[in-house]
């Protein structure tokens, strides 16, 4: 059989049916969600299911009126879908590379234009970084999940995570940050002729400055964010 045949690339690339765990990585760049119940996951995401599958928006009190009213307040982008029925449920967010993630009663913090999907039983919260609200275009928020089960996140191409130690500031660009261990709260610095040498934006150079000990999750590119009116 030739190596350009229809049938060898329909063997390369079909579906593991055979795999059927909660989350599996289907490819690099596309999460399958062995569904039977619930999962959240970023609206739009999804590319395709099979089985009997039903996809309800994120109503306005789903989450309680304080989640409802940190959403208003950062003008935050990342709308949540709730899938529920049984099935095979593929995601995917614009080609970005998947990764994910088994809480065993851990923290982490996710940017929150990079959180793919979660399972019901994480527990979570929007954190809006205020500094950042008047500099960069719609300010930037993060979603902090702990507990116990299955999260997925997306980088563009791979990425890199840095150790954060004691003593020892990490200092990252925001558009570039992706996540990082609950047991950090970054700070943010301001410097104005740190741009003209590094980084690709304009006006003032914003580095978020992370101290104390776990780590950082950084990606090879530089994100931009929408407000909501963007």
């Amino acid at each position: 059989m030739g190596r350009f045949s229809l049938n060898e690339f329909i063997n390369k690339t079909q579906q593991d049916d055979s795999e059927n765990e909660y989350f599996e990585l289907e490819t690099e760049r596309v999460l399958e969600v062995n569904l039977n119940g619930e999962v959240w996951s970023k609206m739009g995401a999804m590319i395709s299911y099979v089985g009997d599958i039903k996809f309800e928006r994120e109503r306005v009190l789903e989450h309680g009126l304080g989640k409802m009213f940190k959403k208003a307040l950062t003008g935050e982008g990342t709308q949540l879908m709730k899938a529920m029925g049984k099935g095979r449920l593929y995601l995917a967010d614009q080609g970005k590379k998947v990764t994910v993630f088994d809480l065993k009663d851990e923290t982490i913090c996710v940017n929150g234009n990079d959180l793919l999907a979660f399972e019901p039983s994480i527990d979570w919260d929007i954190h809006l970084m205020r500094k950042m609200a008047g500099v960069m275009s719609g300010g930037l928020f993060n979603v902090t999940l702990k507990g116990r089960g299955k999260v997925a996140i997306t980088t563009h191409f791979e990425p890199l995570t840095l150790l954060v130690k004691p003593g020892e500031t990490v200092y990252t660009d925001p558009h570039a940050t992706v996540a990082w261990s609950g047991t950090l709260s970054p700070e943010f610095k301001t410097d104005i002729s740190f741009r003209t040498f590094i980084g690709r934006g304009s006006g003032e150079s914003i580095q978020m400055a992370f101290s104390g000990e776990g780590f950082v999750i950084i990606q090879p590119y530089e994100e931009v964010y929408m407000s909501k009116e963007g």
